[in-house]
């Protein structure tokens, strides 16, 4: 009696909201995952250190190169200080080196007057010409170490505004898990820094399993239901296929279901921005099917019916 009660099969739990139904007579349905038009934008620095100032907060609108957050600049700015000082002290020096050409300048056209009334030697003209030659390899020694400064002041400044990170393009700040005095590594991170993206108009990515596939076309009409409530639904309109077929990671837990599926993500765009969908949100997405139509005929059938053969 034990065993025989114990082995009931037990009644599959009904859903706690029914899924939307599908409007079409065939259709492939496939989850979708809500995200920016731009893709969700992992930010992220290019200079490890301690995060001084944020200028934004989750949700805030942003423009194209407005900043985010900044990171602690102060050991640039005493750099850049040091630069600025040792370029106006070769400038400086340059000055010195132009104004001691211009005097062995003049005192060489002096000596090539005195040299052609033969007042002074061949020997005296030419050690001034020397000095003349040597004096404008100063001056361009001295324009170097200018160009040289300048360039290291001007990396300087280019450091400085790395530690600014700043948004990509127009868009909302989705999430944001970094807070002043903590330390923002460089690279790839496991959870980003901030996430980012343009929310006006959103898209929903849709894995379409590798079987069903080839059945969807670009033209196609396709409708999303939001999950946790069927009666709300939205129209969608086809942006691209993605090209690369990838392994299927949004699961359901299902005992049929197989882990070695691939899918085929379609990116659709949700028309009008109305409804009370967020990024990252779930949704059930389906998509018309043309009907299903006979398997077409071999070569040998063809040439059969055109020949007026039949076979039993």
């Amino acid at each position: 009696m034990t065993v025989v009660n114990g082995s009931k099969t037990l009644p599959p739990s009904p859903p706690v909201v029914d899924p939307g139904a599908p409007p079409f007579k065939t259709s492939v349905a496939g989850a979708g995952i809500v995200e920016a038009s731009t893709e969700n934008i992992s930010i992220g620095t290019l200079v490890a250190g301690v995060v001084s100032e944020i200028y934004v907060s989750v949700g805030d609108m942003v423009k194209a190169c407005d900043p985010l957050f900044k990171i602690d600049d102060r050991d640039l700015k005493a750099q850049l200080a040091v630069r600025q000082t040792a370029l106006r002290v070769a400038k400086a020096n340059a000055k010195v080196e132009k104004a001691q050409l211009n005097d062995l300048e003049n005192q060489l056209e002096r000596a090539e007057i005195l040299s052609r009334k033969q007042v002074i030697s061949v020997d005296d003209l030419d050690r001034r010409r020397y000095a003349v030659q040597t004096a404008e390899a100063k001056v361009a020694h001295a324009r170097a170490e200018i160009a040289s400064a300048q360039a290291q002041v001007k990396e300087t400044e280019t450091n400085l505004d790395r530690i600014i990170v700043r948004a990509p393009c127009d868009g909302k700040v989705l999430q944001s898990k970094i807070h002043c005095g903590e330390f923002a590594p460089a690279g790839i991170t496991q959870t980003p820094l901030m996430l980012f993206g343009n929310t006006s108009p959103l898209n929903v990515r849709v894995d379409v399993d590798e079987n069903d596939a080839w059945r969807v076309q670009s033209a196609a009409p396709a409708v999303a239901f939001l999950r946790g409530n069927r009666e709300i639904k939205t129209p969608l309109k086809f942006v691209r296929f993605e090209p690369y077929v990838v392994p299927k990671k949004s699961l359901t837990g299902d005992s049929t279901e197989r882990v070695d599926t691939r899918v085929l993500q379609v990116v659709y765009r949700i028309e009008g921005n109305e409804l009370p969908v967020f990024a990252g949100q779930q949704m059930d997405i389906f998509i018309e099917t043309p009907d299903p139509i006979a398997p077409p005929h071999t070569s040998l059938q063809a040439t059969q019916e055109e020949a007026g053969e039949t076979r039993p």
